[in-house]
């Protein structure tokens, strides 16, 4: 490798400053940009594929007049320099000591390739654990959003960073920052919830988790993803720039600043018809200029190849290349179509300055530098990575960690007492009933693939999902052995037959309690009814599921209803059927192990919705952050009430709350209150209760939602047991873009509520705010801090 290097310039490789590890990392870069040709910056722009899901085939569903060339071989596309390497680990099932001898050999190839043996960033995706065959696979960020843990969340984050760099793996694409707007769109399992707050505190966790453990944070998808119209994956996004700012961005603004993510990833969306990945303003201005993002701005697969062919944005490979490096793109994924020949071609024709390749190169280069992939010792570094036993990425310390989680993330949404379940005679039917695959979310490998492919590439090692995932009934038979368990599967979710429903009727009627088992499968594209490209039309359950409901609950026998699915459902009349209603959220592999804790009342359930559960399927598709006139009316007919306000969950005890206090009736518009109130569990068993602070702009310049989700606390308690629970609230969290389209506090007066969800607030206080109205930045205070003191 030295003397390969001291050839690529006139100085010898002691004068070479962007191989001394001593020099500042911009004089690394600048030293090492100065060498290279045109071809080879371009070069570290883009990404190879190493392994399509079968020889000659796309790896991802694409138009008959977009099909993907093939790639030509490593070794050829890598002479003048790699940026990345796609999903080594997470394109088909390799056993952990496979996979890194496999990134090995690859490395070794990019190295020998290119004239400065510089190797390739290694990305993979890891929303629910590291996407490969046989990883942990966690809860989906959904339930991440139900636990309101955030330290839990971190938690697993860095387990999954610690798991990728032992794998050689430098960037993870996760977290989701895209706040839930319209549950029918397919991706709502990827979101953390359909508050921004919430959604930027969790996702600054899982940002910290992964950056502790040293692997690169990819946020996504800046910005609007799941704002397109309609719900429909990739499908236009139509909302005005205040709710652009306040809601969409809002997560952005907390994680970059707070969280330390060193990448973006680029929303695959036209924000008002201008296509973002193509938008100067959005990815330059504001991501860079306002944001202050100094790391990576990465497309998203396939996206700059799609200005020409989806977003007609562009009449040539060559001219998407330029329109989307000028807007701010750094690295086109997954693999090189339009950062490679056609820009050079872009750049020897004088259409785009050289100074913006060097722009791009430049970030990727530092962000190299950062993880030492410019020093001569990374190659000893991957060598010295011990080899991998076959449990290595499954371990029993992360199957615990993927259980707490799992089990904090379970909705206790209605009980009559029927919970918890004892002993006796149980039916438990549903097309969830017997289905591993069930628990888990899109981003989990067996369902995140081919799942025909992926039990026939499983079968040369001879086991299907990689990781043991317990169904339903194998879980409630370990946590009731004395109960007299009946299991009646019925069919998948979306092909139900008369058959099955007799079956599931017959199993109820012969039991003292029946548990239906209903919900999601996850897949892509169509091949599941939640996940990407899996959009609904409307949030009715998919197939017959509401008429297998209705036919078990028409037996009389009391019904418990678990709905594990990857957005919230219109259940309608069924709720009020049932005995009681239990809520996952693809809680991952241990997930069945979680809500059978559940329901035997092994496990205390302290989940609380991320979401809204409407109250049918077509009045409400919004969320809870509406104003005045987007929630029950008297001029209008429809009503958008949910059935399970945002923030809802039940325990098995009971909580009072008592004695709200400020400590300041009046703040200027630049001051603190702080709000405290006690709560206390006044039931016969200790519980989590979940402490929500909500505040309201009863009066404004602009339509403001009528509360928003300011703080919460977990606190726990013992029967009899109290304790004070004191927000800090700054307020500078009650700005909001107004007309103008800068941020702004008002002065007025504001309300604070406190309670057990959004709809259920039991104490009320206000306070105004006094002074001149202030102009805020970026800098702005974003969080609300909380103490807890047992009294």
């Amino acid at each position: 490798m030295t003397e390969r290097i001291a050839q690529s310039g006139a100085d010898g490789p002691d004068q070479q400053t962007w191989r001394n590890p001593s020099s500042p990392v911009s004089d690394r870069v600048a030293d090492l940009l100065r060498r290279m040709t045109l071809e080879e910056k371009i070069g570290q722009l883009g990404s190879y594929w190493t392994a399509p899901l079968r020889p000659g085939e796309p790896v991802l569903p694409l138009p008959d007049w977009a099909t993907d060339p093939l790639p030509p071989q490593l070794a050829e596309a890598a002479t003048a320099g790699l940026g990345q390497l796609t999903r080594v680990y997470g394109t088909e099932p390799v056993t952990p000591a496979a996979g890194l001898e496999r990134l090995r050999l690859l490395q070794r190839t990019v190295v020998a390739a290119n004239r400065f043996g510089i190797p390739a960033l290694v990305h993979e995706e890891c929303l629910t654990g590291l996407l490969s065959w046989t990883a942990t696979v966690f809860p989906t960020p959904l339930a991440w959003g139900a636990s309101f843990d955030p330290e839990l969340v971190e938690e697993m984050a860095t387990a999954i960073g610690e798991s990728m760099r032992r794998s050689g793996v430098h960037m993870g694409l996760a977290p989701v920052l895209d706040v839930t707007r319209d549950y029918r769109w397919g991706c709502t399992e990827e979101t953390i919830g359909d508050d921004p707050h919430l959604v930027a505190t969790v996702g600054t966790a899982y940002v910290r988790g992964l950056e502790k453990a040293g692997v690169v944070a990819t946020v996504k998808h800046f910005a609007g993803y799941s704002a397109s119209a309609a719900g429909r994956n990739m499908a236009p996004v139509t909302c005005g720039p205040r709710e652009f700012a306040d809601v969409i961005l809002e997560p952005f603004v907390a994680v970059l600043r707070d969280g330390g993510a060193r990448a973006v990833m680029v929303a695959q969306t036209a924000v008002d018809g201008v296509p973002t990945t193509a938008d100067p303003y959005l990815l330059t201005d504001v991501l860079r200029g306002k944001l202050g993002f100094t790391g990576l701005a990465v497309a998203d697969y396939f996206a700059v190849w799609n200005l020409k062919y989806m977003q007609r944005a562009a009449d040539s490979a060559g001219h998407a290349a330029a329109i989307a490096l000028r807007a701010g793109i750094d690295t086109e994924l997954p693999t090189t179509h339009c950062f490679g020949q056609p820009l050079i071609e872009q750049v020897r024709q004088g259409i785009v300055p050289e100074e913006q390749v060097d722009r791009a190169a430049s970030r990727v280069l530092t962000l190299k530098c950062e993880l030492g992939l410019l020093d001569e010792t990374w190659e000893s570094e991957l060598a010295a990575l011990p080899v991998p036993g076959p449990d290595a990425l499954d371990s029993p310390e992360h199957r615990a960690l993927a259980r707490r989680l799992a089990e904090e993330s379970v909705v206790l949404l209605a009980n009559d007492g029927t919970l918890p379940l004892g002993g006796g005679s149980l039916a438990l039917t549903g097309p969830l009933a017997d289905d591993p695959l069930s628990m888990l979310g899109c981003y989990a490998f067996a369902n995140h693939n081919s799942l025909d492919h992926m039990e026939e590439m499983a079968a040369r090692v001879g086991l299907e999902l990689g990781v043991e995932v317990p169904t339903l009934s194998a879980a409630l038979a370990a946590e009731l052995p004395d109960a007299k368990i009946r299991v009646a599967p019925a069919g998948r979710v979306d092909a139900l037959e008369d058959v099955h429903i007799a079956a599931a009727v017959a199993a109820a009627r012969d039991a003292d309690v029946c548990v239906l088992a209903i919900g999601d499968r996850a897949g892509l594209f169509g091949q599941g009814t939640s996940g990407e490209g899996c959009d609904a039309q409307t949030l009715d359950l998919p197939g017959r599921q509401a008429e297998l409901a209705r036919a078990v609950l028409d037996t009389g026998t009391p019904t418990v209803v678990v709905l594990v699915s990857g957005r919230p459902y219109a259940l309608g009349d069924l709720a009020g059927r049932a005995a009681a209603v239990v809520q996952a959220f693809f809680p991952g592999e241990e997930g069945a192990t979680a809500i059978a804790g559940v329901l035997s009342g092994r496990v205390e359930p302290s989940g609380r919705l991320p979401v809204s559960m409407p109250g049918n399927a077509g009045a409400a598709l919004g969320t809870y952050l509406h104003p005045q006139l987007g929630g029950p009316t008297e001029v209008s007919g429809a009503d958008p009430t949910p059935l399970y306000p945002f923030g809802h969950g039940l325990t098995w005890t009971t909580f009072a709350y008592e004695d709200l206090a400020m400590d300041a009736d009046i703040i200027p518009t630049d001051g603190t209150v702080r709000i405290s109130v006690t709560v206390r569990n006044t039931g016969p068993r200790a519980g989590t209760e979940l402490v929500q602070l909500y505040l309201s702009d009863p009066v404004a310049s602009a339509a403001r939602p009528i509360r928003w989700l300011a703080g919460w606390a977990r606190v726990r308690l013992e029967p009899g047991h109290a304790a004070r629970v004191r927000f800090t609230v700054h307020a500078d969290r009650v700005s909001f873009t107004g007309q103008d389209l800068h941020r702004r506090v008002e002065p007025g007066l504001i309300h604070a509520e406190v309670g057990r969800s959004s709809a259920d607030l039991p104490l009320l206080g206000s306070f105004v705010l006094e002074g001149p109205e202030r102009a805020l930045g970026y800098d702005r205070v974003l969080t609300v801090p909380v103490r807890v003191t047992a009294l």
